[in-house]
């Protein structure tokens, strides 16, 4: 059965995409004259991933009806070349997603927050990823920001880059000052972005009030190297540490 199902997408497959193109990217260059063609090599990867999973799992979809039970959060930037479950290697059920530009933890961000209360509260998360990256095109704009147009507005892009330069304060004189290779001084900053980011992270009221109620919870801050596909560790917070914290300060 799974021959003919294999059989069927592959004639449907170069029927959408056209010979000449496998292996290649399904995206044209020219995004005008193309952008209505966008979703027909959406839906054939979509076709074909669904098959490989049948093929290797009769039940694979099955599984995830019944409900999911991610055991992290991961709060990552909007960048496409940053994808959680890409470059970790996750399969679905695994990781509760939040992206934003420039992985920002703002609590007044009512999307953030109750991705947050609905990650501890609901799904019992035990672990956190913050998880920044390199080349950051909003850090990058951030810092930049009074050489750009977009520093006259008082659109919401605007208005949070305006947010991200402030709390980038101050990394700005060192960035200004140093000698250094842009992309390495730009890299420093966003190392900092995320440590800063980190500490608003743990400091969110649902983060404390897991860890006054004795729960597991490991926050992790992290960067994400473009150039070598790898994953760093900038700083964790170990909840068996704040536990004993609270202890001794109660």
């Amino acid at each position: 059965m799974y021959e003919l199902q294999a059989f069927i997408f592959i004639i449907s497959f170069f029927y959408v995409i056209g010979p000449g193109r496998v292996g290649e990217s399904l995206f044209v260059p020219n995004r005008e004259k193309h952008a209505v063609t966008i979703l027909k090599p959406l839906l054939a990867r979509n076709r074909s991933w669904a098959l490989q999973q049948r093929q290797r799992n009769p039940h694979y979809f099955r599984k995830h009806v019944a409900g999911q039970q991610p055991h992290a959060l991961w709060i990552g930037c909007s960048d496409s070349r940053v994808p959680a479950e890409v470059l970790t290697g996750a399969h679905p059920g695994e990781l509760f997603v939040h992206r934003n530009i420039a992985n920002m933890v703002l609590q007044d961000d009512d999307s953030l927050m109750s991705v947050l209360q609905y990650a501890l509260d609901y799904l019992h998360v035990s672990a956190i990823v913050l998880c920044g990256h390199y080349g950051c095109g909003g850090v990058q704009a951030a810092v930049n920001l009074p050489d750009l147009p977009l520093s006259q507005e008082n659109s919401a892009l605007a208005r949070r880059l305006k947010h991200l330069r402030q709390s980038l304060a101050s990394e700005l004189p060192q960035y200004q000052q140093s000698e250094e290779d842009e992309v390495l001084r730009l890299n420093r900053v966003i190392d900092a972005h995320v440590v800063t980011q980190f500490a608003h992270l743990v400091d969110c009221p649902p983060v404390q009030q897991a860890w006054r109620q004795g729960r597991t919870l490991d926050v992790f801050g992290c960067v994400y190297d473009l150039h070598e596909g790898h994953l760093k560790e900038l700083i964790h917070q170990d909840s068996a540490e704040v536990r004993d914290e609270l202890k001794h300060s109660a």
